[in-house]
Formats: structure tokens, C-alpha cells, sequence
């Protein structure tokens, strides 16, 4: 059989290191569904491409490897977006082959006729259409190569009628990976460590840049004597085994974190790009290290701002810093992290009434999970109470939509997790609203026999978007959610269910979930009036609940008042 475009393609990708490809089969993708069945990718079929995008861009972050997604013409690629935006934003590796309709019927409003480019151009690193067979190698070359070196998403944009044309002679293109080290300057050093030296209250706030650093950044705390403080994407990389952490700032941080960052005199910002602006300190002197440029200096003015990967900067900063015993304001900070720590935990407890907690369904799974478990989570509750009560181990992962913030991504991420690591412990921390967006993929849970654990925080409501409504002074409308029962639904659908609604029933059904050999789902019915309390109540916060407090009253729901006052107030 003559090679084929389609096969050239999947022969590049494949040595690139791609192992596997998620989509939806359809006809104008034929050529490369057939190429991908002759070839030693494994194609993961989903029952909705979004679904695809989200798996792809976990399995790639997790493995560090270039992953595929591949979709039809029309409404099949273009499925994909919000899954790919989710993957580009966390900087994944991972190739979309867009297949397109026949090239001459390109410019005349064919049916299912869609221009990718500018719609793919926003979340990508690479975006071009082959045109010809003497394209192919090198533009499948150049999209790997994007993906892997700059981080994100590449697409290919693939004609039908090129994809099946007869393979062309091109020149032998491949992928090339380099890695160097990347460290400031001797006199950006000097000029940094002369900052730190002079600084008084020191903190150290580390991001995602961070990863491969641990030992440096708690090399770099003890030199200094300086809290470290973390953004929540750096939680599995520097929140284990350091005496100087004190957890997060911004809106899911905790009071230690806040304290640290916000009364600090000077600031040292390692690998983070926290966007919210209102939380770094007013009057601080702040300096900035890392590997993106762009990044320097555009969520808040830095005196100082580097380029350099972490690792190889701290190693080179630290001999030129003088050993600090000052550490009152470690001290405090630590203190701090102390108290919230153990107040944290106290929530993350049964109680005294028969609701659950969300955090003590969190902790419970903690405490039971593998060393090496991978969370996934849902944006809003599920993921706030994964960062607070899930232990980092410097084994364990934890995969979040915190940059692209959506709903619906904990499921399929476990799916790629799982994928990517199938001998590995695979947990997806599921929003009621979260799971039932994109709940028809439970199938491929079963069909593709991948074996993730999926808990369901099951509160009948959109809480974070409920919780926003109050925090203005509104009342909450149109976020209650009519479930059914999922550990039935799962059933149905061939994955072992098990409902919880009772406190005392949790532990037993935890061990009981984990250790299911297959796909298994918890649905537990969680207190839908707990809140998700920022590290610092704001004036505005406080008056906007009070407000939404009196309205309530008027509108004839005092009962939920007073149940909010005594689950979040009283008892806390």
C-alpha cells in the first residue's frame, strides 16, 4: 500500500513521542483514524471532543509528552475549544489534527465549512493548514517541536482531500528538543542578593516555576530566614517537606499566606504569575525571577525582574547571600500558618449534625488516597477544598483549571491522568454541576476501561456561583440543580456507584470506592450552606452577605440565613 499524507503525519507525531490520540471518528478524519490503526498510538475514543481536549492536555502535563487529539470537519473539530483552551493554558504539549473539508470547496459556505485558524490561533503556539503533500512532514514536524518547546497547544489543519493524496518525497524533517539552563546575569545576581541582604521581613512567594526546585527554594527560606508562600499551582512542588511554608494567598489562600506576602518589606516572586493584583503587598520592594519575560512586572511593578529558570537561579544566588538569624517575622507567619492549619482541620471534621461537610469528604479521601494519588477537581468548591485538604507528598499531583477557570474538566482530566499513569491512584473531586456538563463520558470510563474513582459533591447547587451571588448582596438565583441519584447513573452505565448521605457512612464507603478494581463512583450529598471563607473578609464582602441576609428575610428565607450564620459563623 502506497503511503499516504495521513500516514506521514502519524509517522512524524508518532516518533515525536505521542502515544496517544483522543477524538471522535468522523468522515473527513477517516485517512488519519486509519493511519493511527496501523500505527502504535492508541486511539482513546470520547463520546464528546471537549471531553478529548481536557484528557489530552492532563495526560500531557502529567507525562511530559507530546499527546494527540484528533476531530472531523466542522462542528467535530471545533468541539474541542474549550478543552484545548484549558490545555494550552496550562501550558500543555498537546497536537490537534483539525480535519477539514475537501480543498476546493474551501470559500463557498459548504456545509460544516469552518475557518480554524482564527478561532485556534487564540489557544495555540502553532496553528497551519497543509496544503499540499509536500507540506506534511514538516508542518507535523513544526507542530510537535512548537508544542513541546514553548509549551501549548498546536494544530494542524488537514484537508480531506490532502489527507488520503499519495505521500510526497520530502527531506527527512524531525523534532529537535533543546533544553538549556537559563540563568540571570552575575550582575543581576549581585544586584538581587544586595536587595535581599538589606531586606528586614522577607517573604518568598513561589509559582508552578518552581517545579524541580524544592530543595533550592527551601535552601533559599532557611539562608533567609523568610516565610514562602505559594500560588496553587505550585501546591505539589514546594507545600511538602518545607519548615518555612505558610501556604496560600489570593482568594483560596489561607491568613498565614495572606500575612506573609501582604506585611512583607521586600518580596522575592520565584516562577509565578498571580494575576490577582489586590493581593501583592502596596509598599514592599518586590524582585521577580523567571524563565517567560512577558512575565515580568505585568501583574504588579518590580524593581527587579530576571529571567531564569528556578533551580539553576537560586543555585546561583545563594552563595552570594548572607545567612540570616533574624526571624521574628518567620516566626509570626509560621504561627499563623499554625492556627489556620488547625482550624482548616476542625472543619474537615464529622460534626455534631447529620449533614457532611464538604471538607471532611475531602479529608476523608486524603487520608485513605495513595501517596502517589493524582486529585483532578472541579472549578469552584471541589477545587478550593482539594488545595486546602489534600496533602501534598512530593509524589502526589494535582491537576486544576485555575488559570482557564471552567467547570467540567475534573472527569476527563482523571481520564487522561489515568491514561498517562495507569498503574497510579486516579481521583476526580467532582461538582455536582461540574459532572453532569459532560456526564455522557462516564461511558468512556467503562468503554476504554479506565479505572478512575469519581466523587461527587453532590449540594443540589451551583455553590460557587451561589456563593458570588450572596458576596454581592444578591439573592441566589437559578443555581439550584434537580440530580439524580449518580451512584444509580453509574450503575446504569457500568461503573460501580455507591450514595452517601450520612456521616457516620463515609468512611466504610471511601476505603469501600478506593479499593474497587474498576471505575467507580461516590456521590455523597454534601451541606450545601458551607462556604468557601478567603483568607481575609473585606468590608464589601461582609456588607454584601448582610445585604443578601436581608433580602433573604424579606423574601422569605430566614431559615437559610440563620443555617448560614450557624454552619459558617457560630460554629467556627
Amino acid at each position: 500500500m502506497a503511503k499516504l499524507v495521513a500516514d506521514v503525519i502519524i509517522e512524524t507525531l508518532q516518533q515525536a513521542g505521542a502515544k496517544h490520540c483522543w477524538g471522535v471518528p468522523g468522515d473527513t478524519l477517516n485517512y488519519i483514524t486509519d493511519a493511527i490503526r496501523r500505527s502504535e498510538i492508541e486511539w482513546v475514543h470520547v463520546r464528546h471532543e471537549e471531553v478529548g481536549g481536557f484528557a489530552a492536555g492532563a495526560e500531557a502535563t502529567l507525562a511530559k509528552r507530546l499527546t494527540l487529539c484528533a476531530g472531523s470537519c466542522g462542528p467535530g473539530s471545533l468541539h474541542f475549544v474549550n478543552g484545548l483552551f484549558e490545555a494550552h493554558r496550562n501550558r500543555s504539549p498537546v497536537v490537534l489534527i483539525a480535519s477539514q473539508i475537501t480543498s476546493e470547496e474551501l470559500g463557498f459556505d459548504f456545509p460544516q465549512e469552518v475557518d480554524y485558524k482564527p478561532i485556534y490561533d487564540q489557544c495555540s503556539v502553532f496553528c497551519q493548514e497543509i496544503r499540499s503533500p509536500a507540506q506534511a512532514k514538516r508542518i507535523a514536524a513544526m507542530a510537535a517541536q512548537a508544542a513541546l518547546s514553548k509549551g501549548g497547544v498546536a494544530v494542524i489543519i488537514l484537508p480531506v482531500d490532502v489527507s488520503k493524496a499519495p505521500a510526497a518525497d520530502e527531506p527527512d524533517f524531525a523534532v529537535h528538543l533543546a533544553r538549556p539552563d537559563i540563568t540571570p546575569s552575575a550582575s543581576e545576581l549581585d544586584r538581587i542578593a544586595a536587595i535581599l541582604n538589606e531586606g528586614k521581613k522577607i517573604a518568598i512567594y513561589g509559582g508552578s516555576g518552581c517545579e524541580g526546585a524544592h530543595d533550592e527554594v527551601v535552601a533559599l527560606a532557611e539562608r533567609l530566614q523568610a516565610p514562602f508562600a505559594h500560588t496553587s499551582r505550585a501546591k505539589d512542588f514546594v507545600e511538602y517537606d518545607n519548615p518555612y511554608n505558610v501556604g496560600m494567598t489570593g482568594i483560596f489562600g489561607i491568613d498565614s499566606g495572606y500575612h506573609a506576602v501582604s506585611e512583607c518589606d521586600t518580596l522575592l516572586l520565584l516562577g509565578c504569575d498571580f494575576a490577582w493584583r489586590q493581593f501583592y503587598p502596596s509598599h514592599a520592594r518586590i524582585i521577580q525571577i523567571d524563565i517567560d519575560s512577558s512575565h515580568l512586572g505585568r501583574r504588579h511593578p518590580v524593581e527587579v525582574g530576571v529571567v531564569g529558570d528556578i533551580r539553576n537561579s537560586l543555585a546561583a544566588l545563594l552563595p552570594r547571600l548572607t545567612a540570616r538569624s533574624e526571624r521574628a517575622f518567620l516566626d509570626d507567619c509560621l504561627e499563623r500558618h499554625r492556627k489556620v492549619t488547625a482550624h482548616l482541620n476542625e472543619r474537615a471534621t464529622a460534626g455534631d449534625g447529620d449533614l457532611i461537610r464538604p471538607q471532611f469528604l475531602t479529608a476523608m479521601i486524603d487520608r485513605h488516597a495513595a501517596d502517589d494519588a493524582i486529585f483532578t477537581a472541579d472549578g469552584g468548591g471541589p477545587m478550593v477544598w482539594a488545595l486546602r485538604h489534600t496533602r501534598a507528598t512530593g509524589k502526589r499531583r494535582t491537576i486544576i483549571s485555575l488559570t482557564h477557570g471552567t467547570m467540567a474538566n475534573a472527569m476527563p482530566q482523571a481520564l487522561g491522568a489515568k491514561k498517562a499513569f495507569p498503574d497510579r491512584q486516579v481521583i476526580a473531586l467532582c461538582g455536582d454541576g461540574g459532572l453532569t456538563m459532560l456526564l455522557g463520558d462516564l461511558i468512556t470510563a467503562v468503554q476504554e476501561n479506565i479505572p478512575i474513582k469519581i466523587a461527587v459533591y453532590n449540594n443540589g447547587s451551583l455553590g460557587f456561583v451561589e456563593l458570588e451571588q450572596k458576596v454581592e448582596g444578591l439573592l441566589d438565583a437559578y443555581t439550584n440543580l434537580q440530580n439524580p441519584d449518580f451512584a444509580r447513573v453509574a450503575e446504569a452505565i457500568g461503573i460501580h456507584g455507591i450514595r452517601v448521605e450520612k456521616p457516620a457512612q463515609l468512611e466504610a464507603a471511601v476505603l469501600a470506592w478506593l479499593a474497587h478494581p474498576g471505575p467507580a463512583l461516590l456521590d455523597v450529598t454534601t451541606d450545601r450552606l458551607e462556604l468557601v471563607m478567603p483568607p481575609v473578609l473585606e468590608a464589601k464582602q461582609i456588607f454584601g452577605t448582610a445585604l443578601y441576609s436581608a433580602k433573604a428575610i424579606f423574601d422569605g428565607r430566614g431559615g437559610d440565613v440563620v443555617d448560614l450564620i450557624k454552619d459558617n459563623f457560630i460554629k467556627s
